[in-house]
């Protein structure tokens, strides 16, 4: 099993069958869940988790629960998803509750995931999409490198979400720290 992303003020750990509760907490908030089309049942969590578990199973990465190292506060999600996996081009993505909101964790999280994806996936690109009216995903997207490519149909939104992605050299990637 691959080692996981690693940051100054987070830790990522992996997602298992005993973590409904944790998952809960963050898929089922309606802040949370706002732009993502609106708070999981009981139920979606269940399977979400599963999604997630079986990710990390096959192909290495999940979309992480992540905590603050400083007195284990689970912070949110950070991580990614297969896109399109047989061309090493993968989605990341993150969803932090509230309280962790415009404290910094988004961006250091993405900035460990993207440094993980280079080195221990060895991806190409990475993908990434928000919701039109999420400007400060838009803002931490564009901060991060990544190059809005147009739309993307997000079901549970209904939505043509901005699409975005971010070229990865793997021989600079190899070498330099994120």
């Amino acid at each position: 099993m691959t080692d996981l992303p690693e940051s100054q003020r987070l830790i990522f750990r992996r997602w298992s069958d005993v973590d409904p509760d944790l998952a809960s907490l963050l898929w089922r908030d309606p802040e949370v869940m706002h732009f993502l089309g609106g708070p999981y049942s009981e139920e979606q969590v269940r399977k979400r988790l599963q999604v997630e578990i079986e990710n990390d199973r096959l192909f290495g990465f999940q979309y992480w629960p992540i905590f603050v190292r400083d007195d284990g506060t689970f912070a949110g999600v950070c991580g990614l998803k297969p896109y399109k996996p047989e061309s090493r081009e993968h989605e990341i993505g993150f969803h932090l509750r509230p309280q962790f909101w415009r404290l910094g964790y988004a961006s250091e999280g993405a900035r460990a995931v993207i440094g993980f994806a280079s080195t221990s996936v060895r991806a190409h690109a990475l993908y990434a999409g928000h919701h039109p009216q999420n400007e400060a995903s838009r803002a931490l997207l564009v901060r991060l490198g990544f190059e809005c490519i147009g739309t993307h149909f997000f079901a549970p939104t209904g939505l043509d979400h901005p699409w975005y992605v971010l070229q990865l050299d793997l021989g600079i990637a190899e070498g330099a720290a994120l």
